[in-house]
């Protein structure tokens, strides 16, 4: 089976917690998100989904299961998402407000993020995360 390796960036949190982020491309820019294998969805931020998606969809689900759970959840369509070279046309994703996310980021000295990469993406593309070498290997 054909992989691609997408590069991962290590960043550390307090008291020895470490989060994975890895370059995305959307809507024409190039972004961060988070590796999270514990995030049953992968979310985008809300500012920026209203910001690229004229038609943000609101959505019934109560709650997106991520770590990073807020109350009001939105839908939207990105045309193209680009990690590394696996390329996702169409992609239908939930949009959360990651403010205080970016916050606790911002405070620690890391750089925004725009989504979280949760384990429906991840084991649809049958992600295996190496650390000796910080890379993420997708299948297409």
């Amino acid at each position: 089976m054909k992989t691609l390796t997408v590069p991962l960036i290590l960043i550390g949190l307090q008291d020895e917690g470490f989060h994975l982020l890895v370059e995305i491309f959307a809507f024409g820019q190039k972004l961060l998100a988070v590796v999270d294998t514990g995030a049953s969805r992968s979310v985008f931020d809300q500012s920026f989904m209203k910001e690229n998606v004229k038609d943000l969809q609101y959505s019934k689900e109560s709650q997106a299961t991520t770590l990073f759970a807020t109350s009001n959840t939105f839908q939207a369509v990105i045309p193209e998402l680009k990690i590394g070279r696996l390329r996702l046309l169409n992609y239908l994703t939930i949009a959360l407000d990651l403010q205080t996310v970016n916050e606790a980021y911002e405070d620690l000295g890391h750089p925004r993020i725009i989504a979280i990469l949760g384990s429906d993406l991840l084991l649809k593309h049958k992600a295996v995360i190496n650390y000796n070498i910080m890379k993420l290997r997708l299948a297409p």
